[in-house]
């Protein structure tokens, strides 16, 4: 490459062109911040994960509780579609069955969210009285 040419690339409009480094200092601000940003995204997943599972877990505990399956019964079948560490509570108001499901989000102890799932179906035993 002669003189000509590399002085040619590096004046830009009459003036020298000193941009050595600009990349650098960019990629060192943007990379953590994309970073941070991919985790959020990735915590916000999990908590809504562990959310439809806490429904999903107190519709199929209503379900077994409204079959009038043993509190038991219930419980395992809601905590075996619970996430990890959920607590399930049942109650009976009238016809009514119902079934909490609470669980912690998945994540760090500084993002602590608490989910919950809730369900409510008719008891077969007394349909058609």
């Amino acid at each position: 490459m002669s003189d000509d040419e590399r002085d040619e690339r590096h004046v830009r409009r009459g003036k020298p062109v000193r941009d050595e480094g600009y990349v650098t200092a960019e990629a060192a601000l943007v990379i953590p911040a994309l970073v941070l940003f991919t985790g959020a995204l990735l915590w916000g997943l999990m908590a809504a994960c562990a959310q439809i599972q806490c429904v999903d877990a107190a519709r199929a505990g209503a379900r077994a509780a409204a079959r009038s399956e043993t509190p038991a019964a219930v419980d395992a079948v809601a905590r075996g579609a619970a996430p990890r560490g959920a607590r399930v509570a049942q109650s009976r108001k009238g016809d009514l069955v119902q079934v909490r499901v609470i669980a912690a989000a998945p994540g760090p102890a500084a993002l602590a969210l608490t989910l919950r799932g809730e369900a409510t179906a008719l008891a077969e035993d007394t349909v058609g009285r």
